[in-house]
């Protein structure tokens, strides 16, 4: 799909190729119709993005103020790195559009495919033709509502939530200050409210638009006018609530507004402009300066914006999500037109142009959209592809450690105290160095249980210590990939718990550090392939010469209330997060890499269905669920070929069918999923120097699968997987 960024360290602005969102649980995937530039903030962080780095601190002075602690806790180097790596990456635009449900992820039934919505969010309702919008950030539209009207919903929102901070009642005056696109809006609100609003811009168009929706009057700030009105309209008192809607480094708008507020009155922030109190004005006059955060209530609460969480409408009468459809209504009923609003209707694809136009100045404008393509036929649509990409053919040669290995951990959660350690400590030739986590006491506790001899939670510390052979990475899954380059950078062998990376942009960043620094020692914890059991089957099982089918079972079950696992918006979905173990057993056992993905998933929860197709035509097909009994086995496998049939259940009993018949051991035996053969193996490689116990290219490849999970979701048809040249 086709989505437009910038890049904020150089300035470009550029309409890209990106992949399709996943459809996660709890949101619905959206086709857009119309989304809304908007021209105060949008173009105000455009024009930042072409100024030199002197300009852009002197406009973001609290970033300033951030990247001075960082130097003072991780130093200048570290920090001009992770600067400029921010800077130099494209940032997208866009957070108010209308389009139609795609598809409706597990757990919402308030819209179905076909639906139209309007969608809020810098993160969720962005300049592209397809976009995840959770529960909580989109609104259905009125029956009869055009879909180029839905489009301001987010924007309205503003406008709302800003005119419920001033509290207006029926019969007040109110000033509006700048009459841009969202002061357009306050002015039209007030009047439905009731108000008699006086309108302030030094643009005469924009003063006489305020005036044809409804204002009472509208000037220049300078002029005698503005003041005459006010004074005409509240018998010389003032008005009840002055909105500052206006943008830009000048303190005039706050000047005025002390100048022509009532005793006693409220001063609403809505824009972005300087605020400079004139003191003994707003003193004597007791002003309650108030400021509106965006679109309402549950603005940045990420467990409202992302895991759907509501206010109770008891005690939070007007959240974000309901002043979406409290202004989609007004709108809808004639109460608010934004129609004279719009300016301009330009092509998605034409967006470079229009930002250029905009940011010189060759188009005025108060509300430009971007229409969209109609979506194409089924049959027209091309087939989804996601790359495999190409394993760094540059490599270091690697070196052996010195006994004993020294390692250190980043992460000390469950599985690495339950599942990795136990397996390490007091392994001969081992060293648990430094264990590495972000809480003091969780380091110390791993410390204490396992006999690191150091417990930190400085990262970067274990990095540069060049006694440090190799690091585990057994965080949460968000952090995975991030961690594993740094670690690749600074010349480790990394082992990484599953998954590698949670994107194909995280997976190109760690292929990218791997071809920067020549070091491919890596490992990911996919541990089934060195399962006793199941490496033993596989061996009974012998070669093959036709095509084979695999069936896996994967009975996951349901995760408790408040697991870190159900965090979708940050930890990906639980497919994303384990789904990688099922396709590399599958691959290992079938001797190769998949060429395609086909994934379906039935609405109202997580089970996914995922068929794997490989080389010589043989076929992987995993059946991920989690509303199976708990007392059923969590993983049941099947490999069926050359007239003979593996039979894995739950890693506690294997059998073969065929000429020979073997079954393992019928009785009790722990199940073991290998993690105790890999680690050896690991370390052993380590140590060694040898080749890793998995080629990195079977990593990518598996990773890479994995993602195409969800491009197969989105797409309902089979996912290609390409392998970059």
């Amino acid at each position: 799909m086709k989505q437009v960024v910038q890049n904020y360290k150089s300035g470009e602005l550029a309409v890209l190729d990106v992949p399709v969102p996943g459809c996660k649980p709890g949101g619905v995937l959206v086709r857009s119709a119309y989304s809304l530039i908007s021209t105060g903030t949008e173009l105000m962080k455009v024009s930042e993005a072409g100024m030199s780095m002197l300009g852009k601190a002197r406009s973001r002075p609290d970033q300033v103020a951030k990247v001075m602690q960082s130097v003072a806790t991780n130093g200048v180097p570290a920090t001009y790195r992770k600067v400029m790596g921010k800077l130099d990456s494209y940032t997208p635009l866009g957070y108010s559009l209308c389009g139609v449900v795609e598809q409706v992820g597990a757990g919402i039934d308030d819209v179905k495919v076909g639906d139209f919505v309007a969608c809020a969010g810098n993160e969720h309702a962005l300049h592209a033709e397809l976009n995840w919008v959770p529960r909580n950030l989109y609104a259905p539209v009125p029956d009869g509502l055009a879909p180029r009207h839905a489009a301001f919903g987010t924007v309205g929102s503003i406008a709302m939530q800003g005119v419920r901070r001033g509290e207006p009642q029926l019969g007040d005056v109110a000033l509006v200050i700048g009459l841009g696109l969202i002061g357009q809006l306050v002015v039209q609100l007030l009047v439905a409210s009731g108000v008699r609003v006086v309108g302030v811009d030094p643009d005469p168009a924009r003063c006489g638009l305020a005036a044809r929706l409804g204002a009472a009057a509208c000037d220049d700030p300078a002029s005698a006018a503005v003041e005459a009105a006010v004074a005409e309209l509240t018998d010389g008192h003032g008005v009840d609530q002055v909105y500052l809607a206006a943008g830009g480094g000048s303190n005039q708008p706050v000047e005025l507004a002390a100048r022509l507020c009532r005793d006693r009155g409220r001063v609403v922030d809505i824009g972005k402009c300087r605020l400079d109190l004139p003191w003994n004005a707003y003193y004597e006059k007791e002003l309650d300066v108030r400021f509106s955060r965006s679109y309402g209530p549950g603005r940045y609460d990420p467990e409202y914006e992302l895991q759907g969480r509501d206010y109770p409408i008891g005690y939070v009468r007007w959240t974000e999500r309901r002043n979406l459809a409290c202004f989609l209504d007004l709108v809808a009923r004639g109460r608010v037109d934004v129609e004279p609003l719009i300016s301009h209707v330009a092509a998605f694809d034409d967006a470079v142009e229009t930002y250029r136009r905009l940011t010189d100045g060759d188009l005025k404008a108060v509300a430009v959209l971007f229409r969209y393509p109609e979506p194409t036929g089924a049959g027209e649509a091309e087939a989804p592809a996601v790359t495999v990409p190409a394993v760094p053919s540059r490599r270091s040669p690697a070196r052996a450690a010195t006994t004993p290995v020294r390692l250190a951990f980043v992460g000390a959660g469950n599985y690495a105290t339950s599942m990795l350690l136990p397996h390490l400590a007091g392994r001969d030739g081992v060293e648990l160095s430094t264990v590495v986590t972000t809480t003091a006491l969780s380091a110390a506790n791993a410390q204490r249980k396992f006999g690191f001899a150091e417990a930190t939670t400085d990262l970067d510390a274990v990095l540069g210590d060049e006694a440090i052979d190799a690091v585990f990475v057994v965080t949460r899954h968000s952090s995975h990939a991030e961690l594993t380059r740094q670690a690749l950078l600074a010349g480790k062998t990394v082992f990484v718990e599953k998954p590698l990376a949670l994107t194909e942009d995280e997976l190109a960043g760690v292929l990218a550090a791997v071809r920067e620094s020549g070091n491919d020692r890596l490992q990911v914890g996919f541990n089934r392939r060195f399962a006793p059991l199941l490496t033993e089957a596989k061996q009974r099982f012998g070669t093959r010469t036709g095509p084979a089918s695999l069936r896996y079972l994967v009975n996951a079950g349901r995760l408790q209330h408040g697991s870190w696992y159900l965090q979708q918006g940050t930890e990906g979905s639980r497919f994303e997060g384990e789904g990688g173990h099922f396709i590399d057993t599958a691959s290992w056992l079938l001797g190769a890499d998949p060429v395609s993905v086909y994934a379906v998933a039935p609405a109202g929860n997580e089970d996914v269905q995922v068929v794997l197709r490989y080389p010589d035509g043989s076929t992987a097909t995993l059946s991920y669920v989690t509303t199976g009994a708990p007392g059923f086995p969590k993983e049941t496998l099947d490999l069926v070929a050359d007239g003979k049939v593996l039979r894995l259940d739950d890693f506690v009993r294997a059998s073969v069918h065929g000429p020979e018949k073997w079954v393992s051991s019928r009785l009790p035996r722990p199940r073991d999923k290998g993690q105790n053969a890999e680690l050896a193996a690991f370390v052993k490689a380590v140590r060694t120097g040898g080749p890793m116990p998995v080629p990195l290219e079977s990593l990518v490849a598996t990773t890479a699968a994995t993602l195409a999970v969800r491009a197969g979701l989105v797409g309902g048809a089979p996912v290609t997987l390409a392998r970059a040249r």
